[in-house]
């Protein structure tokens, strides 16, 4: 039996999609015994999933700062309509674009362990936050990252960027911007994070303290799917 796994359209969305798919194939292996019932969902041992791309209003709308949609539905939107509307089976989204409380008739089936909670300095020209001239454009959507970054340096000069990852490292290579603060995970899961075009370095945890759910992925499911939500808590925490 296929799953359907709703998932925004970027690169980085896709690839959490297939992390989660992997972190399942891998934990079933061990745990098969104990949860036969659940093998309509695999084939040889991989898991079937049909993935649904769904643009949300944060893929739509690329001017709006995140800080004025911050904990908000912005990124999760038309997906978690789709799910209510039982177009897909599950959705799997970035943690910490979760609100804190889910739609009524949703729950969170799993959130897997970070890859990395950290935070990516990003320049063209082997600079850290520590060593960037003063007066320089750094790039960021977050006004946590916002406020921490003038906190510590306060010689700078911090404006929005929006945009995938993609798209906000050809603005910093069109210098629109002299360094973008990005998260580690989501570089590390592009394979960008070790890039000969920019200088990546993670900034201190003390100096920019990351979101709790930072690099984690929460899958969520409609509250009556029962079986969908037993597959998922196999690699809660994992």
């Amino acid at each position: 039996m296929c799953i359907r796994i709703g998932s925004r359209p970027s690169n980085l969305a896709l690839k959490q999609v297939e992390e989660v798919k992997i972190k399942l194939e891998e934990n079933y292996k061990i745990l098969s015994a104990r949860y036969r019932h659940l093998d309509k969902f695999f084939n040889n041992g991989e898991v079937l999933f049909d993935v649904v791309r769904i643009r949300t209003k944060g893929d739509s709308d690329k001017i709006t700062p995140i800080s004025l949609v911050e904990n908000t539905d912005f990124f999760t939107d038309k997906i978690e309509s789709a799910l209510l509307n039982g177009e897909i089976d599950a959705a799997i989204h970035s943690a910490k674009d979760l609100e804190e409380s889910v739609p009524n008739g949703l729950v969170v089936a799993g959130v897997t362990k970070t890859i990395n909670a950290g935070e990516a300095f990003v320049s063209k020209c082997n600079f850290t936050l520590e060593n960037i001239p003063k007066g320089s454009i750094i790039g960021t959507s977050s006004i946590s990252r916002k406020n921490n970054l003038l906190k510590y340096r306060p010689d700078i000069v911090v404006k929005d960027i929006r945009g995938n990852i993609e798209e906000r490292l050809e603005q910093l290579k069109n210098n629109r911007y002299d360094a973008v603060i990005m998260a580690m995970a989501a570089l590390i899961r592009l394979g960008m994070n070790d890039n000969n075009c920019f200088y990546v370095s993670e900034i201190p945890r003390d100096v920019m303290p990351s979101h709790p759910l930072q690099g984690s992925l929460a899958i969520e499911a409609r509250q009556d799917s029962h079986e969908i939500i037993e597959l998922f808590r196999i690699i809660d925490g994992k």
